[in-house]
This record gives structure tokens, C-alpha cells and sequence, in this order.
């Protein structure tokens, strides 16, 4: 099952490949896992007594980490010394286009699409996103979004089931959805 959070839909729509790690293999991410631990040692421990102290307990362990600690991987230089700010202006992102799909709906605010006036819930996470549908059976739909299919939906008569769990709502419009 691919699961999608705000900040993940977000880096899709910028372009952004999502790779994963193999379960249980955190060896595989370990210098980001490494960072963390760091971060959470200098920026966490104690917390800020408030919101703003503590985001200024993450402002300057961010200065620290970029501007103060060389590198080996740099060839003991420091980030801020090789790297600079992208120079392009940022350009507004169009709308997600499908056009091998048979339509293209829009995700309400909740998390649902409407499909022949029935409620189909989605995730929050793609409010306000353009998804991709696709007949590929008799009733049977695929939902995409940009290049990452996320599950079918199936015209039924009785109960909906989202992610192995029944939802009230779409119990009564008689939507299935199905994860892969």
C-alpha cells in the first residue's frame, strides 16, 4: 500500500521521486537517521519553554549543522561553503493532467471524491488535489495521482471498505475501495 502525507503529495507535484527503504533495514538511511539523533540531543533536550524558544533551539542547531561542522564527504568543508540558495524564482505548479484516464476529479476538503453522486473516502492528505480515474472493468476504477496509482474503486450495492476499515458514509452510498 502506498500512503501519501501532505508533505509527500507536496514533493510529487514539485517533481520529486519518493524512494523507500526496504522495511526493517535502517542501515539504509543512516546518515539521515544519524542527523536526527543529533538533532534531537542538541535541539530537543531540554525543550524550549515555550514555541518560540524552541524554534530557536532549531534555528541555530540548523546554523551549527550547515555553517559550523566540516565535513569528511566535503573534504572537511562545510555545507554552507559549497552549497548556495537555488537562484530560479519559484514558479507556481500547475494542476495534475491525466489525460490517459478517463477523467479527472478534484478531492474535497475531507478527503472524498464524488463519483455518481456518491462520497468515496480518499485522505486528507490529497484535499484540494487533482486525481486520475480510470474504468479499467465494468464498475471497477483505478485512482491515480500523477504517476502513483493508489488503489480501485468498485460500484457495489452494500458496504465500502477504506484500507480494511468500514467507513459509515460510504456504507450508505455502496463504494468499495481497495488498497493495494
Amino acid at each position: 500500500m502506498f500512503q501519501l502525507s501532505k508533505l509527500s503529495v507536496w514533493w510529487l507535484r514539485l517533481g520529486i521521486t519518493i524512494e523507500r527503504i526496504q522495511p526493517d533495514h535502517p542501515q539504509q538511511n543512516g546518515r539521515h537517521e544519524r542527523m536526527h539523533l543529533t538533532l534531537k540531543q542538541q535541539a530537543t533536550r531540554p525543550s524550549g519553554a515555550n514555541i518560540l524558544q524552541q524554534q530557536g533551539k532549531f534555528d541555530a542547531f540548523i546554523e551549527e549543522f550547515n555553517a559550523e561542522r566540516p565535513r569528511e564527504v566535503l573534504g572537511m568543508k562545510c555545507p554552507a561553503e559549497i552549497y548556495s540558495r537555488f537562484a530560479r524564482p519559484y514558479i507556481v505548479i500547475p494542476e495534475p493532467h491525466y489525460p490517459f484516464h478517463d477523467r479527472t476529479v478534484m478531492v474535497t476538503s475531507c478527503g472524498r471524491l464524488c463519483l455518481y453522486r456518491k462520497k468515496i473516502n480518499l485522505s486528507k492528505s490529497l484535499a484540494g488535489q487533482a486525481v486520475g480515474l480510470k474504468e479499467v472493468d465494468s464498475g471497477i476504477w483505478l485512482v491515480s495521482f500523477m504517476d502513483y496509482d493508489l488503489g480501485y474503486i468498485e460500484r457495489a450495492k452494500s458496504v465500502t471498505y477504506v484500507l480494511g476499515t468500514i467507513c459509515y458514509l460510504c456504507v450508505r452510498s455502496g463504494q468499495f475501495l481497495f488498497w493495494r
